[in-house]
């Protein structure tokens, strides 16, 4: 009597062999076996910036996607931008774009398969080059502010500091809002990686520095924070303490791995804040700050201010709106800003 045909079970030809001849059909090693054949015969390249934050979270990355895929096959290769070795104003450069372009460039041109970004970074007054997408936002991290004071120093908060201190900070939108707290306090442009300038600080450059608490985490530094601003006080940057991955459109088997660590809430919250970002059309010297989050009842509540350089004066709003169109909540809110006066205090800032 002929045997007869019978027909395989899905996902059959993904079941490797286990000892014995038997197969594990465990949904564990299924869902390995089929993320394994996505990225199948591949080195997976991921690029970031050379500090020692980005490489952290490039390491980061590779971790979560090892755990994915063990075995997986990753290299990091760490990509020198034109801002890092630039100490002027960044509007010389052409704004935050100084910071991906480079790196837009190489995942363009297949040298690399992966990009990883601080969200922040990411301008939001120009579309995303052609072809690349942001296929996974990692959950988000402390979003706050913090002080750091030398490492000698016994000071503890910002009311320690006296008038005409010195202040090292990077972010045009954290001057602004110092501004509106101490006005006699004297800011100060400074540049380069978290290390360089916590060094800076520790040889006596400046009094205190203002940093985020996540980049602080990531590098190991997160006891330096002396005090932490809540967001009342200091209102975040758009996409602060999130980690975007970016690859290509076409790469489908890529594109779909790294949807598995994307986190639905942070893409959510990321969407309408940096569709905010760009209805307000603002430049790398506009102090801007965003924030969006989910209430206790399910909506999405989004706040946007926007201040002139000193902080003396700003616009503010906060909308509300449901969870399933952020985007629209992120262009009412820039209306809003708008309406408001944002245009006129974003132009009166030269850039």
């Amino acid at each position: 009597m002929p045997s007869l045909a019978t027909t395989p079970e899905p996902g059959a030809d993904l079941l490797p062999a286990a000892g014995g001849g038997q197969l594990d059909q465990s949904p564990a090693s299924v869902a390995a076996a089929y993320l394994g054949k996505l990225v199948s015969g591949r080195r997976l390249r991921i690029g970031a910036r050379t500090s020692p934050m980005a490489v952290a979270q490039a390491e980061h990355v590779a971790g979560l996607l090892s755990t994915l895929v063990p075995g997986l096959d990753i290299t990091i290769s760490g990509i020198t931008t034109a801002a890092d070795q630039w100490a002027g104003d960044l509007a010389a450069l052409g704004g935050k774009g100084a910071f991906t372009k480079e790196i837009d460039r190489a995942l363009l041109m297949g040298e690399i398969d992966a990009a990883v970004h601080c969200m922040k970074d990411v301008p939001g007054d120009v579309p995303l080059p052609a072809g690349v997408v942001f296929a996974a936002y990692l959950p988000r991290e402390d979003i706050r502010d913090c002080i750091v004071f030398p490492a000698t120093s016994p000071r503890t908060g910002l009311a320690d500091l006296p008038a005409g201190a010195r202040i090292g900070s990077c972010s045009v939108r954290r001057k602004a809002q110092l501004g509106r707290h101490r006005p006699d306090l004297a800011v100060h442009r400074i540049r380069g990686n978290v290390n360089s300038r916590l060094n800076r600080l520790d040889a006596g450059e400046f009094d205190a520095l203002v940093l985020a608490r996540a980049g602080l985490a990531r590098i190991g530094y997160a006891g330096r924070a002396a005090e932490t601003f809540g967001t009342d006080m200091m209102c975040p940057a758009v996409g602060a303490g999130v980690i975007g991955l970016q690859c290509r459109a076409d790469d489908k088997g890529l594109l779909e791995l790294l949807r598995l660590i994307d986190d639905a809430e942070t893409r959510t919250h990321v969407t309408a804040e940096r569709t905010m970002l760009h209805g307000l059309q603002g430049h790398c010297n506009s102090p801007i700050a965003g924030h969006c989050a989910t209430t206790a009842d399910g909506q999405l509540a989004l706040r946007g201010m926007v201040f002139t350089r000193d902080g003396g004066e700003f616009v503010h709003a906060m909308e509300w709106g449901p969870v399933g169109k952020p985007a629209e909540l992120g262009a009412y809110l820039a209306g809003v800003l708008l309406r408001k006066g944002a245009r006129d205090l974003i132009m009166g800032i030269p850039h």
